[in-house]
């Protein structure tokens, strides 16, 4: 097979296939979400509390106890899990490449720092963590992307100096040190580039691990602000309501699934696609 055969072939695979359309459809939803639910899911309609799915035809999910749309709700909560799953892994990346760079080109006293101090870190229980630092300094959407950051860079920081570790001493890198190329432009020019792979996949995997830890913390009361909707959110509103209304709560936790088995169908493709020599036997 040629080149080109062989890289279209990669895009009919079923993950892409399957990930694609389970992350296209939820993004595409929730990028309109405005202009199909122009009151933002707020709307409240005691009449219609608790109307079951396809009961009435302006509710095809149902509602929720205070008579709300809970297909409205799931889309616009999508909005929320989605940006708090993105831009923490985005920051977490940026964070952990930085650092990664520096303790594996530098090493000596810099590599001892950040190292001891991703030791301590991974030693601390996430949970435990997230307790204390919403504790000190609040809860809300912003905090809880910092959370996720503070939590995560290490282990994009670890993966980066290890493959720094191994590229520094080829010949590309000791030739642009030999003819005087700053350090700077050879970190982000030589090495960056070389190791973008593993770290797009384990970012495409930590976007949907996010997202489950933004829904389990905000169903334990520790996310976001409870009015905002959120998928974390839905499920803790309906979690007193399952034998009489299971909709409420199981509506939200649908499309946390498909979202996350979408990202990790689209990881797991990513790492079959960037690493050939890795890739398993089907």
């Amino acid at each position: 097979m040629t080149i080109n055969a062989l890289k279209l072939e990669r895009f009919k695979s079923f993950e892409f296939i399957m990930g694609a359309l389970l992350v296209g459809g939820i993004g595409f939803a929730v990028l309109f979400s405005g202009w199909l639910f122009p009151d933002g899911a707020s709307g409240v309609n005691l009449a219609m509390r608790l109307t079951p799915p396809m009961a009435d035809g302006s509710f095809p999910l149902g509602t929720d106890p205070l008579g709300r749309d809970v297909l409205a709700r799931v889309i616009i909560g999508g909005e929320i899990s989605l940006k708090v799953g993105f831009y923490s892994a985005l920051g977490a990346v940026v964070l952990g490449i930085v650092m990664g760079l520096l303790s594996g080109y530098y090493g000596g006293f810099i590599d001892m720092i950040v190292m001891r101090f991703a030791d301590v870190q991974l030693a601390l229980p996430f949970i435990l963590l997230a307790i204390t630092f919403i504790a000190v300094i609040g809860g809300g959407l912003s905090n809880m992307i910092i959370l996720l950051i503070v939590s995560q860079w290490v282990q994009y920081a670890r993966l980066v100096r290890g493959s720094v570790l191994s590229l520094k001493d080829r010949e590309f890198i000791l030739s642009a040190q030999a003819i005087g190329v700053r350090d700077w432009r050879i970190l982000f020019q030589h090495l960056l580039p070389n190791l973008l792979g593993p770290v797009i996949v384990l970012m495409t995997l930590n976007v949907a691990n996010n997202i489950l830890l933004e829904s389990s913390l905000t169903f334990l009361g520790l996310g976001v602000d409870p009015v905002i909707p959120s998928w974390g959110g839905m499920l803790a509103e309906g979690r007193t309501y399952l034998q009489t209304a299971w909709w409420v709560s199981v509506f939200p936790g649908v499309a946390i699934l498909l979202t996350v088995l979408g990202l990790n169908l689209l990881g797991d493709w990513l790492r079959d696609t960037l690493d050939p020599t890795g890739r398993t036997s089907r």
